[in-house]
């Protein structure tokens, strides 16, 4: 039997999560439950699956759901960086409602009501569709003035819709 009168460790728990994935949903809400019922130190982190699985050959069905699932994970890391970590919290139990007990499969719609719920700004659902793109690729680190035009640039190309890729051949690398 154990003694009610020491005191227990506080278990810290990280749970990564897509908030498009069901099985980590389940997890989350098993976590809160068990947090209710005892004290640890429960913290969310946003993971991509789509990230996870880019490279890896998937069923047709499984590469759409990984594909789709990178918006979510994109407003929740933009909260996150625009609110800390505590945003996630909340923000993954919004979506989640939506995306998993309302079966609510237009994620546009799900990111914007449960902005809307928390009283986060409508402008995080652009990280939605934000652009990434692999690079620049670079064979020695740009210093002053070269950084900086070489950053706007990146940035200018990054916010042309119509812009897909720059290459050319590799020089010696230089990694000082």
């Amino acid at each position: 039997m154990e003694d009610d009168s020491v005191p227990r460790a506080v278990t810290p728990v990280v749970l990564h999560f897509d908030a498009t994935c069901p099985f980590a949903w389940v997890t989350s809400r098993w976590l809160l439950e068990v947090e209710r019922l005892q004290p640890i130190d429960l913290r969310f982190r946003v993971m991509s699956l789509s990230v996870l699985n880019e490279h890896r050959e998937l069923e047709p069905w499984y590469r759409e759901f990984n594909d789709r699932a990178r918006g979510p994970a994109r407003v929740c890391a933009a909260a996150e960086a625009l609110h800390g970590n505590t945003v996630l919290r909340d923000l993954y139990t919004a979506l989640g409602r939506r995306l998993h007990l309302e079966r609510n499969n237009d994620h546009d719609v799900v990111i914007t009501e449960s902005l809307d719920e928390l009283g986060l700004p409508a402008s995080l659902a652009k990280a939605a569709h934000g652009v990434g793109f692999f690079g620049p690729v670079l064979a020695s680190i740009p210093k002053g003035d070269e950084a900086i035009r070489l950053f706007q640039a990146t940035r200018t190309l990054a916010g042309t819709g119509a812009f897909a890729e720059l290459k050319r051949g590799r020089g010696a690398l230089d990694v000082r």
